[in-house]
């Protein structure tokens, strides 16, 4: 679609590449539910976020040494003498945290409105692919300043793929570099964590795309019927946005300013030490789920497969369940084991920041059944049975019952009041 732009050296170039005439139609006339509510803020959150990490990381790369024996002392530098080298530091080291808690809240809130359901599959299958290319990224990001949780870390993680048949000594000594975790690593490492942000805005793009094409699920997770249904993002979603990027970043400047350490670990701050092992190696908090998946299972190579299958799972989600109703408000008994599976990687989430011994490993394995038997089991067996409520006609039915029931609840308040000022 053209636009008529007023500007002409702007309509000189759209006429030549549309570029402004696709910007207006997705972030200015693009037609959008008027029921969204503001769960439907954490894509844009997240595109925040994936923005103040790459300037940020950009700022770091400036002034960061990737060497074995000068990353540490390059990081203290940044933090001491670089001007406000503190500053994006903990934004960027924070802004990772706050990146995955967005993105989660984002998958959980398409998990229970449905929106992995055709014809959105694919949109939530890049959305997954997006996914695997942060916790690489984040992953490759932990291991940069060289501390003793970041050396050991690398050490234990990269170590998994041995457990992969044939190929899998081969396989570590290639991401090695070597023999071993050293210079050869923090190089390769370095130069991926640096290139991998950039390739997670060209899959974004291929999101928004997908987004675009059938259009925005939202909480009734029904499609849309007629014209009067959507209005255009600009100004309405745009204020709401925004309204959410204000709440977004008063958290996180808290975070940044008053607690820059809540999300790290103090043996980070130790210059590593291949002879001296910390006494509890955990990753960071956002991989813990999946820390606690790979250590409830005794066998080594068991463990890696249970790790990345909790991830590939969420690939067959829109096969996994065929309930034609997509949003979970209308789903009964959908709704309950929907959030026992929050409460379950919650707790996942807890207990692979524990040491694996006694109890903590008992509750390991049973949030790890319940996890991949919320997938495989729970969803495609519901369906049988599970009773779904009316679904509304449309959306603009659904707002009209709540406009009717809206003006009840007003006449009725009115009345009251009119009743007890005549009374008194």
């Amino acid at each position: 679609m053209a636009y008529n732009f007023s500007n002409s050296l702007v309509k000189w170039i759209d006429h030549r590449l549309p570029v402004f005439s696709y910007l207006r139609h997705a972030a200015y006339d693009y037609p959008t539910p008027k029921n969204l509510n503001y769960w439907w803020n954490f894509g844009s959150l997240a595109g925040i976020s994936l923005v103040i990490m790459i300037v940020s990381g950009i700022a770091l790369a400036m002034s960061y040494t990737p060497h074995v024996d000068h990353a540490f002392d390059s990081v203290e530098r940044i933090m001491r003498d670089v001007n406000y080298g503190w500053l994006i530091r903990y934004i960027h080291m924070n802004g990772a945290s706050f990146f995955f808690i967005v993105v989660y809240i984002h998958i959980f809130r398409g998990l229970y409105f449905g929106s992995y359901k055709a014809p959105r599959e694919l949109l939530w299958i890049i959305g997954v692919f997006i996914l695997l290319l942060m916790m690489a990224t984040a992953f490759m990001g932990y291991v940069l300043p060289w501390g003793q949780m970041s050396f050991w870390g690398a050490t234990v993680i990269t170590n998994l793929f041995s457990a992969i048949p044939i190929i899998g000594e081969s396989l570590v000594n290639w991401l090695w570099g070597g023999f071993s975790i050293d210079n050869p690593t923090l190089n390769r490492f370095f130069v991926l964590h640096y290139l991998f942000p950039f390739i997670i805005v060209s899959i974004v793009l291929l999101h928004i795309i997908a987004l675009h094409r059938f259009g925005s699920n939202n909480p009734l997770g029904i499609e849309i019927k007629y014209p009067n249904e959507t209005i255009p993002f600009h100004p309405y979603y745009t204020i709401k946005d925004a309204y959410g990027m204000g709440i977004f970043l008063i958290l996180f400047a808290g975070v940044v300013f008053f607690a820059p350490n809540f999300f790290g670990e103090p043996d980070n701050y130790i210059p590593s030490n291949p002879l001296s092992t910390p006494a509890h190696i955990v990753p960071e908090w956002y991989f813990l789920p999946f820390y606690a998946i790979l250590r409830s299972i005794p066998d080594k190579l068991a463990g890696v497969l249970s790790m990345f299958s909790s991830i590939f799972v969420l690939f067959l989600l829109p096969w996994l369940d065929r309930s034609p109703v997509r949003s979970g408000q209308f789903r009964g008994v959908f709704k309950i084991f929907f959030w026992i599976l929050l409460i379950d990687v919650i707790s996942l989430g807890y207990l692979g920041g524990k040491p694996a011994t006694g109890m903590y490993v008992i509750f390991s394995r049973l949030a790890t059944a319940y996890y991949f038997a919320y997938f495989l089991l729970v969803l495609p067996i519901i369906n049988k049975f599970d009773s779904s409520e009316l679904l509304p006609n449309s959306i603009s039915a659904q707002i009209a019952g709540l406009e009717v029931e809206s003006s009840k609840a007003f006449n009725d308040s009115a009345y009251k009041e009119q009743s007890d000022h005549i009374s008194t």
